[in-house]
C-alpha cells in the first residue's frame, strides 16, 4: 500500500499520515512519530516541531479531537480530509513561529514523560538547564 515514493520529508504529507494512523485508534504525538518511523522502516521520523503544530492545526480545523489524556482521535469531519490540499513545511521565521514549534517539542517531551518516563531520566540536567534559560527569557533577563 505504501511504496517508497509515498514518503515525504516535507509535512505536506504529514496530515494524511496522521489521519491514517488515527483510523486505527487514538494516539498521542510521540506514538504517531514512532508509528511513522516504523512504517517508513526508519527512513523518516517527523520532528515534534512538525507533528505538534500539525496536530493543533488539525484540532482547530475540526479534523481531530484531543482527548483529556493527551491522545488524539478522528472527528466526523476527518472522513473527508484526505481530499484537502496539503502544504509543505518551512522553517520558522518569526518569534511567534519559533515559540509555536517549541510548544510542539515540549508537548512531545510531555508525551514521552507520560508514556515512558525513563527516557527522560538521563536528560534531567538538560531539561533543568533549558527550563532555567526559558524562565530567564520570560522574565526579560535572558542570558
Amino acid at each position: 500500500m505504501y511504496g517508497f515514493g509515498s514518503f515525504r520529508k516535507a509535512s505536506r504529507g504529514l496530515r494524511f499520515w496522521i489521519l491514517h494512523l488515527l483510523q486505527r485508534g487514538p494516539k498521542n504525538g510521540a506514538q504517531i512519530m514512532d508509528d511513522i518511523e516504523g512504517m517508513s522502516q526508519g527512513w523518516w521520523r517527523p520532528s515534534p516541531g512538525s507533528i505538534y503544530p500539525m496536530l493543533e492545526d488539525m484540532v482547530t480545523d475540526g479534523l481531530i479531537e484531543k482527548l483529556p489524556d493527551g491522545r488524539y482521535q478522528l472527528s466526523e469531519k476527518s472522513k473527508d480530509a484526505v481530499g484537502f490540499p496539503l502544504f509543505g513545511a518551512r522553517s520558522p521565521r518569526t518569534v511567534s513561529e519559533v515559540l509555536s514549534e517549541l510548544r510542539g517539542y515540549v508537548a512531545y517531551l510531555e508525551d514521552v514523560g507520560r508514556t515512558d518516563p525513563s527516557r527522560l531520566t538521563t536528560e534531567r540536567a538538560k531539561l533543568d538547564e533549558l527550563a532555567q534559560r526559558l524562565s530567564a527569557l520570560g522574565k526579560g533577563t535572558g542570558q
